[in-house]
């Protein structure tokens, strides 16, 4: 099999995005609102301080249903709070476009496949996002 590569950023955000049945649009805007806005890169002070158009920065956005995994009880974590594709599609493509719609360059994964995802990590900043 050969490589193919469906998104590649420089400077920016790996998101990993994961939704559960009780999400919905307004959600994923607010999503793409925060993720818009952080200041994590550093300014002439080394301060995290500026945002992805501060810094000419991109966004790939990768869907992970597992964020939702739950692995409590048992040895094999139980994804049924993770949202069915019928609804987690509407919201995934609902945030790359909210995200896209207030200027920020995306890139995708696909949705739904197995990737093997790279990151140089410039940090390490992660943080987790959720309302």
């Amino acid at each position: 099999m050969g490589e193919r590569v469906t998104g590649r950023i420089g400077r920016g955000f790996l998101v990993l995005v994961g939704f559960t049945h009780s999400d919905d649009a307004a959600k994923a805007d607010w999503m793409a609102e925060k993720v818009s806005g952080l200041r994590l890169f550093a300014d002439a002070d080394d301060k995290m301080n500026l945002a992805l158009s501060d810094v000419g920065g991109s966004v790939l956005v990768v869907s992970q249903f597992t964020l939702y995994g739950d692995a409590a009880k048992g040895r094999r974590p139980s994804f049924i709070d993770a949202a069915r594709s019928e609804t987690a599609i509407p919201l995934y493509d609902s945030f790359v476009t909210a995200l896209r719609n207030r200027g920020v360059p995306v890139e995708t994964g696909e949705f739904g496949t197995m990737m093997d995802v790279e990151l140089v990590n410039d940090g390490p900043v992660t943080l987790l996002i959720d309302r």
